[in-house]
Protein backbone atom coordinates (compact mmCIF):
# COMPACT_ATOMS: atom_id res chain seq x y z
CA UNK A 1 0.00 0.00 0.00
CA UNK A 2 1.08 3.45 -0.92
CA UNK A 3 1.97 5.75 2.32
CA UNK A 4 -0.12 8.57 1.40
CA UNK A 5 -3.06 6.44 1.29
CA UNK A 6 -2.78 5.68 5.02
CA UNK A 7 -4.58 7.90 6.65
CA UNK A 8 -3.01 10.44 8.71
CA UNK A 9 -4.46 9.82 12.07
CA UNK A 10 -3.35 6.08 11.33
CA UNK A 11 -0.08 7.47 11.14
CA UNK A 12 -0.39 9.77 13.88
CA UNK A 13 -1.61 6.53 16.51
CA UNK A 14 0.82 4.43 15.52
CA UNK A 15 3.86 7.27 15.02
CA UNK A 16 2.47 8.15 18.68
CA UNK A 17 3.17 4.62 20.17
CA UNK A 18 6.51 4.43 18.08
CA UNK A 19 8.05 7.49 19.12
CA UNK A 20 6.88 6.93 23.12
CA UNK A 21 8.91 4.03 22.94
CA UNK A 22 11.47 5.38 21.51
CA UNK A 23 11.63 7.80 24.02
CA UNK A 24 11.05 5.56 27.42
CA UNK A 25 14.27 3.69 26.10
CA UNK A 26 16.43 6.41 26.02
CA UNK A 27 15.83 7.79 29.11
CA UNK A 28 15.83 4.75 30.49
CA UNK A 29 19.28 3.85 29.47
CA UNK A 30 20.27 7.67 30.27
CA UNK A 31 18.89 7.90 33.75
CA UNK A 32 18.71 5.15 36.38
CA UNK A 33 15.88 6.85 38.05
CA UNK A 34 12.74 5.86 39.63
CA UNK A 35 9.26 5.84 37.21
CA UNK A 36 8.09 8.85 38.32
CA UNK A 37 10.88 11.02 37.54
CA UNK A 38 11.05 9.37 34.16
CA UNK A 39 8.03 10.37 33.58
CA UNK A 40 8.70 13.93 34.43
CA UNK A 41 11.66 14.16 31.70
CA UNK A 42 9.31 12.20 29.38
CA UNK A 43 7.40 15.15 29.45
CA UNK A 44 9.93 17.33 28.09
CA UNK A 45 9.31 15.14 24.94
CA UNK A 46 5.66 13.87 24.44
CA UNK A 47 4.18 17.02 25.45
CA UNK A 48 2.10 18.10 22.73
CA UNK A 49 4.02 21.22 23.44
CA UNK A 50 7.60 19.81 23.09
CA UNK A 51 7.29 17.52 20.00
CA UNK A 52 5.64 21.16 18.21
CA UNK A 53 8.85 22.48 19.61
CA UNK A 54 10.64 19.53 18.13
CA UNK A 55 8.84 19.32 14.83
CA UNK A 56 9.31 22.92 14.06
CA UNK A 57 13.42 22.67 15.08
CA UNK A 58 13.48 19.63 12.86
CA UNK A 59 11.89 21.81 10.34
CA UNK A 60 13.52 24.95 10.28
CA UNK A 61 17.07 22.73 10.44
CA UNK A 62 15.39 21.74 6.68
CA UNK A 63 16.27 17.94 8.99
CA UNK A 64 13.24 16.18 6.97
CA UNK A 65 13.32 14.93 3.07
CA UNK A 66 10.06 16.00 0.68
CA UNK A 67 8.60 13.01 1.55
CA UNK A 68 8.80 13.87 5.24
CA UNK A 69 7.69 16.88 4.96
CA UNK A 70 4.17 16.08 3.33
CA UNK A 71 3.52 13.69 5.67
CA UNK A 72 4.18 16.47 7.77
CA UNK A 73 1.60 18.94 6.02
CA UNK A 74 -1.03 16.18 5.37
CA UNK A 75 -0.96 15.79 8.97
CA UNK A 76 -0.81 19.70 9.82
CA UNK A 77 -3.69 20.06 7.75
CA UNK A 78 -5.78 16.92 8.75
CA UNK A 79 -9.36 17.57 10.40
CA UNK A 80 -9.61 15.57 13.59
CA UNK A 81 -12.96 15.51 15.85
CA UNK A 82 -10.73 15.86 19.08
CA UNK A 83 -10.41 18.37 21.13
CA UNK A 84 -7.11 18.60 22.63
CA UNK A 85 -7.07 19.14 26.84
CA UNK A 86 -3.62 20.80 27.48
CA UNK A 87 -2.76 22.42 24.19
CA UNK A 88 -4.35 24.74 21.90
CA UNK A 89 -5.09 23.39 18.29
CA UNK A 90 -2.41 24.45 16.33
CA UNK A 91 0.50 23.35 18.92
CA UNK A 92 -1.70 19.99 18.94
CA UNK A 93 -1.59 19.75 15.36
CA UNK A 94 2.27 19.89 15.33
CA UNK A 95 1.85 17.55 17.68
CA UNK A 96 0.10 15.08 15.53
CA UNK A 97 2.23 15.81 12.80
CA UNK A 98 5.47 14.58 14.64
CA UNK A 99 3.75 11.39 15.22
CA UNK A 100 2.45 10.74 11.92
CA UNK A 101 6.19 11.40 10.50
CA UNK A 102 7.35 8.50 12.79
CA UNK A 103 4.22 6.45 11.94
CA UNK A 104 5.47 7.01 8.11
CA UNK A 105 8.75 6.02 8.98
CA UNK A 106 7.76 2.98 10.74
CA UNK A 107 5.15 1.81 8.36
CA UNK A 108 7.90 1.85 5.56
CA UNK A 109 10.04 0.34 7.62
CA UNK A 110 12.70 3.08 7.31
CA UNK A 111 14.12 2.47 10.92
CA UNK A 112 17.71 3.56 10.19
CA UNK A 113 16.12 7.50 9.39
CA UNK A 114 13.84 6.72 12.48
CA UNK A 115 17.30 6.32 14.14
CA UNK A 116 18.57 9.61 12.50
CA UNK A 117 15.52 11.84 13.50
CA UNK A 118 15.84 10.27 17.40
CA UNK A 119 19.50 11.26 17.47
CA UNK A 120 18.85 15.19 16.14
CA UNK A 121 16.08 15.14 18.73
CA UNK A 122 17.94 14.08 21.62
CA UNK A 123 21.31 16.02 20.64
CA UNK A 124 23.67 13.14 19.82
Amino acid sequence: MNINEINVGVLAYIGDAVYEVLIRNYLTDKFKVKVNELQKEAISYVSAEAQANILENLINKNFLTKEELYTVGRARNYKTNSKPKHADIKTYKKATALEALFGMLYKNKDIDRINEIMKEIIGE
